[in-house]
């Protein structure tokens, strides 16, 4: 296991303070079988931060996407997350993405991945992430209207759209952050990272709990709000419905669902 520093004592955690710390307590657990970092995406955000360290990771997880070049803090509220970490990953302090113990601009870079999302303060964090970091920083998020399209979402689980509505758009977290570039990142037909979209061209992949486990926008939601979809789409892949309505996506190498890449300057 990876080294953890526990946070200072005045700090809480829970439901009552930062409702996604218990989320992940609840929905965390094989998180990291399924979730296994993608070389292309990693490669888009190892560009991002730039070449020097230390590195600090917000909302870190199991450590998916970290350099392994440069020296990296990682930040994470959840106990279940951190027990993911692999060995030799980089030392982790317990902590929330609102509330870090750290002195400013302790680091050279920042990231956070597919998780501001799950901050209960989003403009805390942001500002705190800021407060930290002297130079670039590279958040993974994505542009809800689009995603708002993409199939599984838009034809057989449209509860996922009630999820992170306060999410702001890319530009937006760019503008908080001072400014900064918005990429866009498609993601691969077989994409090793299994969030939401990862499985654009591989549907039955849905029909998998331990899939639908790794994907917060399905495992936040009740059995009422998914097992429905998820036996309609196992009925149109049987009959071969989905195939001849998404004829079209089995000709693609990648495809974008809405995922991007906001890289802030920082402060030089």
């Amino acid at each position: 296991m990876c080294r953890v520093v526990a946070p200072p004592s005045r700090w809480r955690f829970g439901s009552r303070r930062f409702g996604s710390v218990s989320a992940y307590e609840r929905l965390g657990a094989g998180y990291a079988g399924v979730r296994r970092p993608d070389p292309r995406i990693e490669a888009r955000i190892r560009s991002a931060l730039g070449s020097k360290g230390p590195i600090i990771n917000v909302g870190a997880g199991a450590g998916s996407y970290e350099p392994s070049d440069l020296p990296v803090v990682a930040v994470e509220p959840a106990r279940v997350m951190l027990a993911q970490r692999p060995a030799g990953a980089a030392p982790a302090v317990r902590a929330v993405a609102e509330a870090m113990p750290f002195a400013d601009v302790t680091f050279a870079a920042g990231m956070a991945v597919l998780t501001v999302h799950h901050w209960r303060d989003l403009s805390l964090g942001l500002k705190e992430l800021s407060r930290v970091v002297q130079g670039p920083i590279a958040v993974l998020s994505w542009d809800r209207e689009i995603f708002n399209r993409y199939w599984m979402v838009a034809e057989y689980v449209p509860a996922s759209r009630t999820l992170d509505l306060d999410l702001p758009r890319p530009e937006a977290i760019a503008e908080f952050l001072g400014g900064g570039r918005v990429e866009i990142v498609p993601v691969p037909a077989d994409c090793t990272d299994g969030f939401y979209a990862a499985w654009w061209r591989r549907p039955e992949a849905y029909l998998e709990p331990a899939v639908r486990r790794g994907i917060s926008g399905l495992a936040r939601l009740s059995p009422a709000q998914v097992d429905p979809g998820i036996q309609r789409l196992a009925d149109d892949l049987s009959s071969g419905e989905w195939h001849r309505r998404h004829a079209d996506l089995l000709e693609l190498d990648s495809y974008d669902a809405g995922y991007r890449l906001i890289v802030a300057a920082g402060r030089h």
